[in-house]
Formats: C-alpha cells, sequence, structure tokens
C-alpha cells in the first residue's frame, strides 16, 4: 500500500553503515530525509550521496537528519562510502541503510515490479517532527535528483 501526504511513516529498525537504528527513534524530534538508491558503485548513485554529504551543513541549519537505503549489504555499503569519499572530494556524513531483504524497501513501497524486482527506484520522503509523510517523490532508476529542491520543499514546509 502506498504512503501518503500525513501518514504516519512506518517505523523499523535496519543495519546501516553506522549502526543499527530505531528509524522514529534516530530521527528525534527533528526532520529526516529517507531516500533510496538502485545500487551501490552505480554512477549516478556516486555523485548524488556525495552532492548530499556536501549539503550536511544545510540539513543541519534545519534540524533535518538524511538517510539512503538500498538493498545492498553494510559491507557493500562501507566499500562504497570509500569510492563516493574519493571520487566525490567529500566524506559520507549520514548512514546508509542495508535492506537486502527488502524489508524496509516494500514497508514503503520501493521495489516497482514493473520497473525491477531487485532494485529500488529513487523514492525520496520527507518526515516531519511529528513522524508524519510530508512530502513523497518517486524518480525513474536512472534518473538522478536535485538534492538542493529538495531543501527548498523543506523549508516552504
Amino acid at each position: 500500500m502506498a504512503i501518503r501526504l500525513g501518514d504516519i511513516a512506518p517505523d523499523f529498525q535496519a543495519q546501516t553503515s553506522e549502526g543499527t537504528i530505531q528509524f522514529h527513534k534516530w530521527l528525534g524530534d527533528g526532520w529526516g530525509v529517507l531516500f533510496s538508491h538502485p545500487a551501490d558503485f552505480t554512477p549516478v548513485c556516486t555523485t548524488e550521496l556525495g552532492a548530499v554529504a556536501k549539503l550536511r551543513s544545510e540539513f543541519d541549519k534545519r534540524n533535518v537528519k538524511v538517510v539512503a537505503l538500498s538493498t545492498d549489504s553494510v559491507e557493500s555499503h562501507g566499500k562504497w562510502i570509500g569510492d563516493i569519499n574519493e571520487t566525490q572530494g567529500t566524506e559520507v556524513n549520514f548512514p546508509l541503510i542495508a535492506d537486502p531483504s527488502f524489508e524496509v524497501a516494500k514497508l514503503y513501497d520501493m521495489i516497482h515490479p514493473e520497473v525491477s524486482d531487485k532494485f529500488t527506484v529513487r523514492s525520496v520522503f520527507v518526515i516531519g517532527p511529528d513522524k508524519k509523510v510530508k512530502l513523497t517523490i518517486t524518480y525513474p532508476a536512472a534518473t538522478g535528483r536535485n538534492f538542493d529542491e529538495i531543501i527548498r520543499v523543506i523549508d516552504s514546509l
């Protein structure tokens, strides 16, 4: 079932590149951006995660935590973070959720079987301090996102 604006964002526990998180507890009393990417080591994803890392101060100013998700493992994420840091000239400064069993991806309807049954599409969820979904955007897997636009939307919310 699709998540709609105003719904309580589903809570979950997951392994990440920074340890285990309980999503709602991890969010605390601030805003959150949960976004998925199709797979580790893909060129568009690599540049996108580098861009998000470079925007960390903008997210911090707004009390926004950012977390990415793919269906790859924590071990793969660790290797990929090194690649992102090197190729994008930054330090990944947010967790990457490992979801090889698709639990979170299915909970948030990030798998679109008509496109792929094993990769997430590029979904974005902005979640308010009340844990309600304030924005959803879904892009095709091959299309990168503009996180300056996501920051602009957070400001408008």
